[in-house]
This record gives structure tokens, sequence and C-alpha cells, in this order.
């Protein structure tokens, strides 16, 4: 395999997670009785820019299809964080309603329809047409195709063009890192500005995340990786933040490499300094990062194994990507982990894949009252242990397992 970016030849692996299915690819009932395809989840990294990246064994469209069941307006944070977003855009660069807002990825209209709200003109781009279906009834338009020069130039030639364009959660879910930078390039207006969020691979590494990577992801990012892909596509990076979404990530600010009107704020090299003082452009930190995933894995499933032996019943809250990685990198089936419970109904009455763990309501839990409870996207713990918290009346507890292993 070669580098997804700067085409170098890539040896180095950075951590292997055995085989899976696409980690929101759930199953019906009927379903599990059929063949179900597992790719190998393995990560490598590239030794010249420093981009880890998975193989695109699991193919973009047929991950990012009609059947595609992430919706985001299922997170009250999630949505907070969107609204704060475009109010705190609105007040800095002052959008209004002469502006174009343009959203890769747009789901189903979680943050559009905040700028919607203020009267701002806004377009979603969204591949999968079921969640755009969402969006279109929240009356956001939505292009509902993959974005890259194709899409860019067509829409550009229509006269649509971005003051704001902006993508949360997909640069990483890019096979083709090039393309999507190159249409950025052409989608843009002079003077516009583009912002992109995406989960930092410093946190990744540091906290121990490895169960963010799924076949969805194919690269895993840092602001060094970042700032050269965007470079080649003639485009600057000019303000970075560091954000506690999902773990822990970063929000950059770009714009043309021609437009001078914007100042380079310190904080682009401070950030740069940070990653290389913690060991991102060496290669010994990715190398030694397999053996920290696999003590998680192993500490978890003897935690299950001892709460089986002990008579105690477990469940599993939130059907994440992220749960779905570490219990088929574990192993663990509906003998130790019973059944798991999510608020999108889109996840409902189906199976994880893989692994074939039952989905249900919350109500499920109030019924069932387990003796511990997983949170399986443990970036949301708050919000989840919050909305849980009841089960403190039977004496229930609450169970992270990364970073790392703790009974809460």
């Amino acid at each position: 395999m070669n580098c997804r970016y700067c085409t170098n030849e890539l040896t180095h692996e950075f951590a292997d997670l055995g085989f899976s299915p696409p980690s929101n690819s759930f199953l019906s009932k009927q379903q599990l009785n059929e063949p179900e395809v597992y790719y190998p989840l393995k990560t490598l990294v590239c030794e010249k820019c420093f981009l880890v990246q998975i193989d695109e064994f699991a193919k973009h469209d047929d991950i990012f299809n009609s059947d595609y069941a992430y919706f985001s307006s299922f997170s009250t944070s999630w949505l907070a964080h969107a609204k704060a977003y475009t109010e705190m855009m609105t007040a800095r660069f002052g959008f209004d309603k002469d502006s174009q807002v343009i959203e890769i990825a747009s789901n189903d209209g979680y943050l559009l329809q905040y700028f919607k709200e203020q009267g701002i003109p806004v377009l979603g781009i969204e591949p999968t047409k079921n969640t755009a279906d969402a969006a279109k009834e929240k009356g956001i338009d939505s292009v509902v195709d993959f974005f890259g020069v194709r899409l860019a130039t067509s829409l550009a030639a229509k006269g649509i063009k971005a003051d704001l364009l902006l993508g949360n959660n997909v640069l990483a879910h890019v096979p083709d890192i090039n393309d999507f930078a190159g249409g950025l390039k052409i989608l843009l207006k002079d003077k516009g500005v583009i912002t992109f969020e995406f989960p930092h691979l410093l946190q990744l590494i540091d906290k121990n995340q490895f169960d963010t990577i799924y076949h969805e992801h194919f690269s895993y990012l840092s602001l060094i990786a970042v700032k050269q892909i965007f470079e080649t596509a003639g485009l600057e990076l000019f303000d970075v933040e560091e954000l506690p979404t999902h773990g822990g990530s970063l929000r950059i600010f770009a714009k043309h490499a021609e437009d001078a009107q914007k100042i380079v704020s310190d904080n682009v090299a401070n950030m740069l300094q940070k990653e290389k003082d913690f060991g991102l452009a060496d290669l010994d930190i990715y190398l030694s990062y397999q053996e920290k995933a696999e003590k998680v894995k192993n500490d978890f499933t003897r935690f299950l194994i001892d709460a089986r032996n002990d008579g105690k019943k477990v469940a599993g809250y939130g059907a994440a990507a992220k749960g779905n990685t570490l219990l088929n990198f574990a192993g663990i089936k509906k003998d130790l982990l019973e059944f798991v419970t999510d608020a999108s109904p889109h996840k409902q009455n189906k199976y994880l894949p893989g692994v074939h763990i039952p989905v249900f309501s919350e109500q499920k839990i109030k019924d069932e009252r387990p003796d511990y409870v997983v949170i399986l996207p443990w970036n949301l713990r708050e919000e989840i242990t919050s909305q849980l918290a009841y089960i403190q009346e039977w004496g229930g507890k609450f169970v992270v397992a990364v970073p790392a292993l703790e009974i809460i």
C-alpha cells in the first residue's frame, strides 16, 4: 500500500485490530443467518508525512449507503456543540443573509439548522440518502453525493461557492484526501473560510483511543499531516483550536494561500510544536502503540468474564462505531454482554455487526436492571451517566473501558 497523500510506500504498522465488518453495518434478524463480510482493521503510518491510515478494504460507497445508521441529531451534547459553533462563527466572521454556508457530510442537518435559524443561506452535501432526507425535512437543501473535485467543479459552474465551507468528522472519512482537498480549493470563495473538526491523533495515542479506528476512518490526523495536505491544494491554515469533542479534537481554520487579509495565528505554530514535542514527528511513538491497545482489550475481557462468573448481568449503552471496534477486537459476544441500548430508532431492534449483540431502546435497561452498564461511546460519558443515573436505584454501576478500565 502507498500513502494516500504522498504516495510513499507504507511499511510501518501502527495498530492491528484483527478483522471486523464495517462498524455501522447493523444487521436485521433475518441477516443473522446470512454470510457477513469481515475486513482487516489494520492501520499503517507513513514515515515521510506521518499520516496514519487504513487501506480501503471496505469501499467508500459500500459504507456510506442508504442504510447508513448514524444520525447526528440523537446526541444532545453534539447538538449543543453545533449550535455554539454557528454562533461563534457568525460573530467572528460576520456571516449574514448574503453569505453562503456549505457543509460537507451534513448528515441530518444537525448543524446547518442553526445557521438557517439565523437567516443565513445553507447547503448540505451528504452521500447517504437517508440522512440527507432527514435534513430536507428540516428545510435544508441537500446534495446527495460524495465530495471532491468533480462535485466542486459542478457546483462552482452553477455559481455556487462558499463563504464558509465546513466539515465535522469527515476529513478522516475520505479515501482520496488529495481530491477532497482539491475540491475545497475550487468551492471556496476568494475571501472565504474553511473549518474542519477531526479527532486529534495526539489524543488517540495519548488516551489510548484505539476504538476510534474503524473502516469509515481512512485517515487518523495530526496537524503535521493536515497542514501538508492543505498546502498541496493551495490552502493555508490560519488558526487552530483544541476541542473536547470525541475525546479530543482539533478545529482548523483555512483560507486560500493567496488571501493575505487573514493573519496566521500563533496557534498554528504552537500546535505543531506541541505535536513534535509529543513525538508525532518520530516513528517510535507510532510503532509502540499496539501494546497499549491490547492491554485495554485484555482488561475489558477479564472484567466481563469475572462479572459472568460472579453471576452479574452486564449490558451496554450506545451502539456506537467505537463500541463495535472494541467488541469485535475483543471477541465479545452476548454471553458476556447481554444486550446494548441506543437512543436512535435506526439502530434499535437490530444487531451489532460481527458480534451479533441485540440493540434495544433504553427501556430494556429499566426492565432488566443490569448490575453493570458499559458506556461504549465513552466520549459521551457525562451525558449518559446523567441520563441513566437511575441505575443506582438498584445498585447498578457504569463501566468504561477506554482509556483504561474504570468502574464508576
